[in-house]
């Protein structure tokens, strides 16, 4: 077995305890806050916002790209939750991946399309200050969806300029940003907002119509403040899903064409959350509270006419969702027979409410059935403590435990789904790290986490067909092992090594034809990941990420032992250039490799390669344009790659295995003007 990394000092919990509260930050001169004694793992770290700020990104969503080893693609419209790949899995749409915005999560359990739904379309990412990232089950205040890392976007309370830009670009794309921070009483108030369109270059023009604001006011003392943000969020568009293969080598349709026109969705997201934090000489007290409402509706066809030849298969998920949480911690120092100690003791509270969550058969978008619909009511509560200790100079202990209870409460359309369900699990956490020697760390990590599964499925006793179903385990174990290092040795280059396994009791997989992930077998996966971080001088810098990894079933099956979808081998490659004179740029290439589509693996994806550039230049000391090239060699690929039956007007009424593919962008250019003021 492959054991865990965890790596960090005492110290560092201390400085990060403190920044939390407002206290002083230290400049860190790079692209990420990765160095030796500043995190608590060798797969930990913090990415900047000037790294966030200098390089493109395509989708709002790849903003999680910075993450090492993180892979953001889509395989409908920009207004939809993106794909993400990440250790071995295909996380769908964010299953097995924790991700928040200023301790609000943006997971959405029970979701319309599938578990643990992670869009981040309504992020201004202007106003990020940093993104804390973390792998593995390793971490005692990491609870549902975090078996394979999870993401802390934090905003900033001010801005040093105010921001005003315009963008504009091929396919139609339009975007303006207005963004600032001034002083408003005893405190500072910050605003932002976005508005965007875009058609892409889809032979059905997507029609995205985006508007995002985001309104923050802070303040108190830098031991002692708070704030208080809101946000608010509205989408709509028109999709072009992925398609069979065989439809565009028939030349039926061409690479961006549709099969059906009519798929696309709108969505929205009204949220408002409180947070603040008491900073004194014996320890931390934090706590944050939070409300939120959101809206979906999207209409999909994947199958076309396989089960409805006449009118066509497309289907509606809709869900009218609200979420109140908080999370708060106590955090205590100490000593233990003269020995550095800290103590953390927290307590996390969600409960959703889902009036209604549906699934509907739909033509051109006008319903024409009712294939199942609930009223759902989902509560949890996460209790956790957590001990640091200093046992020698080089030698410290990270000892956790956490208790999660689930209750869950379905009224389904569907006779014999309605019911309540209850669930518990308790995931203990070990790290143990040594060093540094050398400016370098040692870290042993071994976590226990989980996933939540849909409510629906856990009260469940046939199928929306009539058929007879079984309910599903509630909540699924995972266990994580890491060793790695993390060192400085070589002068301006941060690098970590981590070798990593994760087992999990039921996996998530995405199901074709019905548009959304499903339970399936036992897997297990490991692999290897290796970050580099090189500062050359004070205008250019490197980033080199490296990851291979494993994944299969672990109970026997006919079908194969593959997972579908699991990716093996994962590059990217960054040069960040800054105050070149007037001028500025950036270049990434990013590479993931092929992928099994069937359990046998006698289908595979092929790789995806693509690289993005950017070249700024300064007007003056407050404007500057910069020009964004994505797919820089045009290269035709695949976001994303599925493998399942579909029909045709023609074709067998069985339908085609085949395999259906969402094509990347061509060749995008987009220029920005910015003025700051």
């Amino acid at each position: 077995m492959a054991l865990a990394i965890l790596a960090a000092s005492q110290g560092f919990n201390i400085a990060n305890a403190a920044q939390g509260v407002g206290l002083s930050q230290v400049e860190v001169v790079g692209n990420y806050d990765n160095s030796v004694g500043s995190s608590d793992a060798a797969s930990q770290g913090t990415v900047n916002s000037t790294l966030i700020a200098n390089r493109p990104t395509l989708r709002t969503g790849e903003i999680l790209e910075f993450v090492p080893g993180m892979i953001v693609t889509q395989h409908s419209g920009d207004g939809k939750a993106n794909q993400y790949f990440l250790r071995g899995f295909n996380l769908d749409h964010g299953t097995d991946f924790a991700t928040y915005i200023d301790g609000m999560p943006i997971n959405m359990r029970t979701h319309a399309h599938g578990q643990g739904y992670t869009d981040l379309n309504f992020i201004i990412p202007e106003l990020i200050d940093r993104i804390d990232y973390k792998k593995g089950p390793y971490f005692a205040d990491e609870g549902d969806f975090a078996s394979a890392g999870a993401a802390h976007m934090r905003f900033a309370n001010t801005l040093p300029q105010g921001i005003a830009s315009l963008s504009v670009g091929g396919h139609g794309y339009q975007r303006a940003l207005l963004a600032d921070s001034l002083a408003l009483g005893s405190g500072n108030l910050l605003y932002g907002l976005e508005v965007t369109r875009n058609n892409g270059p889809w032979d059905t023009p997507e029609g995205l119509r985006k508007y995002s604001g985001t309104l923050r006011y802070s303040g108190g003392t830098k031991a002692d403040g708070y704030e208080i943000t809101a946000m608010a969020y509205s989408n709509r568009w028109d999709s072009t899903d992925q398609i069979p293969l065989r439809a565009v080598q028939s030349g039926q349709i061409g690479r961006y064409g549709s099969l059906d026109p009519t798929d696309g969705g709108n969505t929205s997201r009204y949220s408002l959350s409180y947070s603040m934090h008491k900073r004194d000489e014996n320890g931390l007290f934090q706590m944050n509270a939070y409300f939120i409402q959101s809206k979906l509706d999207l209409y999909s066809d994947f199958t076309y006419l396989l089960s409805n030849p006449t009118d066509g298969d497309q289907f509606h998920q809709s869900e009218k969702r609200r979420i109140a949480g908080f999370d708060a911690s106590q955090t205590l120092y100490g000593k233990l027979a003269g020995m550095d100690m800290t103590n953390k003791f927290g307590v996390q509270g969600r409960y959703d409410w889902l009036s209604p969550v549906g699934l509907y058969s739909t033509t051109a978008r006008q319903q024409t059935g009712v294939i199942s619909e609930s009223n759902v009511r989902e509560g949890s509560i996460g209790l956790y403590a957590e001990n640091t200790m200093q046992w020698l100079e080089r030698f410290r202990t990270i000892a956790g435990i956490r208790y999660d209870a689930y209750h869950f409460n379905v009224n389904s359309s569907i006779d014999g789904n309605s019911g309540k369900a209850n669930d518990h699990i308790v995931s203990p956490k070990l790290s143990l790290i040594f060093g540094p020697w050398a400016k370098t760390e040692y870290f042993i990590n071994y976590g226990s986490g989980f996933h939540s599964n849909d409510a629906r499925g856990t009260t469940q006793t046939r199928l929306p067909n009539g058929d007879p179903a079984s309910p599903v385990t509630p909540l699924v174990r995972t266990k994580g092992y890491e060793i790695g290092a993390r060192t400085e040795i070589v002068p301006g280059l941060q690098s970590s090594l981590a070798l990593w396994r994760l087992d999990i009791d039921s996996e998530l997989v995405f199901v074709g034809d019905a548009g959304e992930t499903e339970p399936s077998r036992a897997s297990k996966r490991y692999g290897v990941e290796w970050n580099n971080h090189y500062i050359a001088n004070s205008w250019l810098m490197f980033d080199i990420d490296l990851a291979a990894s494993r994944a299969r079933y672990t109970q026997d099956d006919p079908a194969g032992n593959y997972i579908p979808g699991s990716i093996d081998k994962v590059a990217s490659f960054g040069v960040t250039l800054t105050d070149l004179g007037r001028w500025s740029g950036a270049f990434q290439l990013r590479y993931f490799g092929p992928r099994p589509l069937i359990e046998d693996n006698s289908v595979r994806s092929q790789s995806t390669t693509l690289a993005y550039a950017r070249v700024g230049y300064k007007v003056d000391s407050k404007t500057k344009l910069s020009l964004d090239v994505f797919n820089l060699f045009n290269r035709q690929a695949s976001d994303i790659d599925y493998y399942y039956p579909s029909r045709l007007a023609g074709e067998p009424t069985d339908g085609i295995n085949d395999v259906h593919f969402h094509p990347v962008e061509p060749r995008t250019f987009r220029l920005t003007f910015t003025r700051n003021f």
